[in-house]
């Protein structure tokens, strides 16, 4: 059974805590960034007594720790795919970006929209920590996930998507500030636990409204698969993220396929512009005073990543 570890502040002081049935147990182990603090968890430390805090006494912080590699996989599940208006049985590629780690944030805190977005969309995902550096290629079934991934987390990946779409700008559109709540908990895998990857379940409501639900079993491309890809051209390490997309009932939707049509004889400038117009109709966009809750975890709760609650404030 995986064990959940949270890293907070308290008196201006950084810390991590194993976090069992709703209480924290500090470890002492200081500001330890996600890299070094899987190498502590693997010294199999003593299990701590005491003292314990409350959620109350200590905020808590991201899992995931700058400098880290952030890499993200979009339109990874069939219903998602659908609803964009793509066939997943003719999709044949995994689609792979980046965001930056800038974009890191307290699990539990604002999600800050810039002045100048109007479109900001909300997407729950399942977050893969490495263990493992990866610097040549890997061959597909010759590794086990188990090998190269230690740990798990949720994220919020928030998107701009009047700047990714019509300035085709996804890093941007995805890396400003607070776009990447991370947490509460870090979920350090035992062995077997990788089993359980597809029994997850997400969940996001906005405003207590369910907005996305999914299982990690509804993935296009799963994590082996994807790992196997990413080795062919990227070196991974210990400390790095796999994002590995959302599910459907994100705040965007794609045009129908006649719009599609008649906009692909427009000029850019005119196409994008009808784009920003028609999506502003959208009431699911956030927006500043809306509330964001998430989940991630398996029904008998043998792997839980914990609650994450954003509210949503306008720059100031």
């Amino acid at each position: 059974m995986a064990t959940n570890y949270v890293r907070f502040e308290k008196n201006k002081k950084i810390d991590w805590a194993k976090s069992e049935n709703g209480k924290f147990f500090p470890l002492s182990v200081g500001d330890l960034n996600t890299r070094e603090f899987l190498e502590y968890v693997k010294s199999k430390p003593n299990n701590p007594k005491s003292p314990t805090d409350s959620v109350d006494e200590i905020t808590l912080l991201s899992p995931i720790t700058a400098p880290c590699q952030i890499i993200c996989q979009g339109a990874n599940y069939k219903q998602h795919l659908i609803e964009s208006g793509l066939n997943p049985d003719e999709k044949n590629y995994n689609l792979f970006f980046t965001k930056s780690d800038a974009s890191l944030s307290s699990p539990i805190g604002e999600v800050i929209r810039p002045n100048h977005v109007r479109l900001l969309d909300y997407e729950i995902e399942l977050g893969l920590v490495f263990g493992k550096p990866i610097t040549k290629p890997l061959e597909i079934n010759s590794f086990k996930l188990s090998e190269y991934v230690s740990a798990l987390f949720m994220v919020n990946d928030i998107s701009a998507r009047d700047i990714q779409l019509p300035q085709m700008q996804w890093y941007k559109g995805k890396s400003y500030r607070s776009f990447l709540p991370a947490g509460p908990v870090l979920a350090v895998l035992d062995e077997g636990d990788d089993s359980l990857l597809e029994n997850l379940e997400l969940t996001l409501l906005v405003n207590d409204r369910v907005r996305q639900h999914d299982t990690i079993a509804g993935l296009v491309y799963k994590p082996e698969e994807t790992i196997q890809e990413l080795s062919q051209f990227c070196n991974i390490n210990p400390g790095d993220v796999l994002l590995t997309g959302t599910p459907s009932g994100c705040a965007l939707r794609a045009p129908g396929k006649l719009v599609q049509k008649i906009a692909s004889l427009l000029s850019e400038k005119k196409k994008w512009d009808l784009f920003v117009k028609g999506q502003l109709k959208r009431t699911e966009y956030l927006q500043p005073g809306d509330t964001i809750r998430s989940s991630i975890r398996t029904a008998d709760r043998r792997i839980d990543l914990g609650d994450q609650e954003l509210k949503v404030v306008q720059e100031k």
